[in-house]
């Protein structure tokens, strides 16, 4: 083994995906262990741990907090056990601060703390032995930092810092509070802009759907669902549906180039999930189009769980070719447009269910009856898409919802 291993960023970061070094977790000259977490890397999807490679001394720190990295990209070096010691560099300071504040906050229960639980217990002044974890084992979770930091009572020794007021703001007004952009923030916010502003011509379509059928499949279901370890949402029958639309209209599962419209013969599902005080990301489910609906329920429910625990991995966000979005959770009727998740042509948003009087045809009278139902977007990508394919994909989505069996 040589005297110096690199420790370099993986490789495997999703097609445009940008990266910045977060936090190092050692400081130089600190003894480090052959898989220990030594630094951390926010991208515009997740926060990953890059381990150590071996044991030994973290002997150089060739990348500082907050700077962008490429896959690829040597972030420090080590010195092996038994090796002579270079001269090292100087020690930048925010690699020593962040040192100091991960060993400021330990686990209570000793159980493994996740990057951003980490992050936010610092950004909070918080640490673990002051919180009640809720996770698995007692684990703290971000939701548990959340809720500590919302907490108005005073921690002891505790001192209260004045309000600033923004700059140009009037006195006397009000005071306003500065929420700094994270890493995440900031890349959700420049994905957003080059989707909407720079990349796609978005066109939305406009759809309702009777949630009839879906419901009384649910209610039949789903103690059975439960009793196997994962829940039957209604995200998950949307999720089918829109398999058999996309089987229907091809191209909503293709990609815009500039020489041809690239279409997937496989179906990988992202589901927009929202971290509270952290974002947006949106985990895939893979190959889709193979799974039964019990199967997509499965996969669901593991994602959903591990992207509030903050347990994802970047693979679990690579490679999508359709998303759903499903606001109507957080009461949302209808957004329009959704901003396309690039590089992929089309959106499904789902708007909140609720009891809507319609009017139906029964032995050739109108009668005004009262249904559960919801609003249904597309948003597409008109270079890939046009109107009448959009409307046969809502049409075959609709179709196959309020028929279910």
């Amino acid at each position: 083994m040589s005297a110096t291993i690199e420790v370099l960023l993986p490789e495997d970061q999703a097609e445009g995906t940008r990266s910045q070094v977060l936090r190092w977790l050692k400081a130089v000259g600190d003894t480090v262990a052959q898989n220990e977490p030594l630094v951390e890397i926010e991208t515009d999807k997740v926060t990953i741990e890059v381990p150590a490679p071996a044991d030994g001394v973290l002997e150089e720190i060739s990348v500082a907090e907050g700077i962008e990295v490429a896959p690829g990209a040597l972030l420090g070096r080590i010195r092996a056990e038994g090796a002579a010691a270079t001269a090292p560099p100087p020690v930048s300071a925010p690699a020593k601060t962040a040192n100091a504040a991960m060993t400021a906050a330990p686990a209570a229960t000793g159980a493994r703390i996740s990057p951003a639980v980490r992050r936010l217990l610092a950004e909070h002044g918080l640490t673990a032995a002051e919180i009640r974890g809720t996770g698995e084992g007692g684990r703290v979770t971000v939701d548990d930092v959340l809720a500590a930091g919302r907490d108005p009572k005073p921690r002891a020794g505790a001192v209260s810092a004045p309000a600033v007021p923004a700059a140009g703001s009037p006195v006397g007004q009000g005071s306003v509070r500065r929420l700094p952009h994270t890493p995440m923030r900031r890349r959700i916010a420049q994905h957003m802009v080059d989707s909407l502003l720079r990349t796609a011509p978005h066109v939305t379509t406009v759809f309702e759907a009777d949630m009839s059928a879906v419901l009384a499949h649910r209610a039949e279901h789903q103690t059975a669902f439960r009793e196997r370890g994962f829940p039957l949402t209604l995200t998950a029958y949307f999720v089918a549906a829109s398999v058999d639309a996309i089987r229907a209209v091809p191209e909503a599962n293709g990609r815009w180039t500039d020489e041809a419209i690239l279409i997937s013969d496989r179906i990988d599902i992202g589901i927009g999930t929202a971290l509270e005080g952290r974002g947006l990301v949106v985990p895939v489910i893979r190959d889709a189009g193979a799974l039964d609906l019990a199967g997509i329920a499965g996969r669901l429910g593991e994602l959903v769980s591990r992207a509030r625990e903050d347990r994802l991995i970047a693979a679990d966000l690579r490679d999508g070719t359709f998303t759903i979005s499903n606001h109507g959770v957080s009461g949302s009727l209808v957004a329009a447009p959704i901003v396309i998740n690039q590089p992929q042509s089309a959106i499904l948003g789902i708007g909140r269910l609720e009891k809507r009087a319609v009017v139906v045809s029964e032995n050739g009278k109108d009668l005004v009856v009262v249904r559960p139902r919801c609003y249904v977007t597309l948003t597409i990508d008109h270079r890939v898409l046009d109107g009448h394919q959009a409307n046969r994909f809502m049409e075959t989505l609709v179709r196959r919802i309020e028929s279910w069996a």
